[in-house]
């Protein structure tokens, strides 16, 4: 699953997107981001932390620019171009919080037919808000199943 978000947060998004990594790793999902601070590192960390693999797709050309919680850095030279890369490479998207490259990634979920699972993000058509991050990974588990409304529980 991808996980996109604000490079700069506070205590509540990182405390949101920890959480959203470990639920995400105990699921057997791969976190794939962006690699850098923020919401991209507090993601890795609780994903690592409860055993899961994370991929850091880096806007630069060192792989080493990625956080130290990225197993698999890719480096890109793009830029925010490589914002597409991230959102390709994952089933779904879980954006929390964010500013213009959240909704650029946000934008791309729709170009590529990826569901949105929205965490105290841009409410904008193709988001789905959620309360928790425990919902949030309900929600995209269900849509990649074909169950876009999320009611059919956990798998």
């Amino acid at each position: 699953m991808s996980v996109v978000g604000g490079s700069a947060v506070g205590a509540t998004e990182r405390e949101i997107a920890h959480e959203l990594g470990g639920r995400l790793a105990d699921r057997g999902h791969t976190v794939v981001c962006g690699g850098l601070g923020g919401v991209m590192e507090a993601v890795c960390e609780g994903a690592r932390e409860a055993g899961g693999h994370t991929v850091g797709i880096v806007p630069g050309d060192d792989p080493d620019d990625a956080n130290p919680f990225v197993e698999t850095a890719v480096a890109t030279g793009l830029g925010h171009a490589r914002n597409a890369l991230v959102v390709m490479n994952g089933d779904a998207v879980v954006a929390v919080d964010g500013g213009g490259g959240t909704l650029s990634e946000i934008g791309y979920a729709a170009v590529f037919d990826r569901p949105v699972a929205g965490l105290d993000t841009h409410d904008v058509a193709g988001v789905h808000p959620c309360e928790t991050p425990g919902e949030a990974v309900d929600y995209v588990e269900c849509a990649v199943d074909g169950d876009s409304d999320g009611d059919d529980g956990v798998r």
